[in-house]
């Protein structure tokens, strides 16, 4: 049998230790859960090194099984790299993720943004901004991006509201670009796309940024975003909830030929100045 020479991630060990004094003390993930006041499936996510504890579920982790803050401490090298704090485990999750369905309720999601796109929603919110700082944050946009150059994994789905499409960030040209590049990838087989026209009116997402993810071997996930703050759930009926909700909302979308009609439709109007 062929070994897996992967190296570990820190998260990783720092998941199989959890496990190790788990086991040694004598604990199932159902009683650790109750004592840290948590879910089993996010144990099963710390040890799986998929997701890292908040520094007072550490300390309780500590707590209940006499570790003296070890797990703790440990927690304070693992920072969450170049993403917010709120981010740092969807990004890891992203790309374990076999499924990926998202919706975007007034910008193009941060995963199909072209650079230009991504320039212009950032330096939209820093008023004293600067070009270093911007090149930056588009790096690391962009890098995230590139889980998607595998032609099969993670299977995409994005449904977007029609609002995405009209409003205008960075100008007509940049605006073009985008949403030729989005339907180029529907086209490609990349992505499947829907929009949810303005006809349809009320619809079942239309409160925010909503993104759900499915792996091979652990409960699914959904991530939900506001301003400078975002929600990773794992509560099962909650995601089961958030899962309703996005089947509600495409049931209301147009089809995926529709889609592509109206996002390169639309992406010839900014082009020639007609929105």
């Amino acid at each position: 049998m062929k070994m897996d020479r992967r190296p570990r991630t820190p998260r990783e060990k720092y998941g199989e230790e959890l496990k190790l004094r788990r086991i040694a003390a004598g604990m199932t993930q159902e009683a650790l859960s109750e004592i840290v006041v948590c879910s089993p499936t996010l144990i099963s996510h710390w040890e799986a090194g998929r997701r890292l504890p908040r520094p007072d579920d550490a300390v309780r982790i500590d707590q209940a099984l006499g570790t003296d803050g070890f797990f703790a401490r440990w927690l304070d090298d693992l920072d969450g790299g170049p993403y917010e704090h709120f981010f740092a485990t969807v990004a890891e999750l992203e790309r374990e993720a076999t499924l990926i369905q998202q919706f975007a309720l007034t910008l193009v999601p941060g995963m199909l943004q072209t650079p230009t796109y991504a320039r212009a929603v950032f330096s939209a919110y820093r008023p004293n901004h600067t070009a270093e700082e911007l090149d930056r944050e588009v790096v690391i946009r962009t890098k995230r991006a590139q889980i998607l150059d595998s032609p099969s994994n993670p299977v995409m789905w994005t449904l977007l509201d029609e609002s995405v499409l009209r409003r205008r960030v960075g100008g007509p040209q940049v605006m073009a670009e985008q949403l030729h590049k989005i339907a180029d990838m529907a086209e490609a087989g990349r992505l499947r796309l829907h929009v949810l026209p303005y006809s349809a009116g009320a619809h079942a997402l239309q409160q925010g940024l909503l993104t759900l993810m499915s792996f091979d071997d652990s409960a699914p996930a959904a991530y939900v975003e506001s301003f400078l703050t975002g929600n990773l759930i794992d509560d099962p009926s909650l995601v089961k909830a958030s899962q309703t909700a996005y089947a509600l909302a495409l049931s209301n979308a147009l089809s995926q030929q529709e889609s592509l009609a109206l996002v390169r439709a639309t992406a010839e109007e900014h082009a020639h100045g007609q929105q």
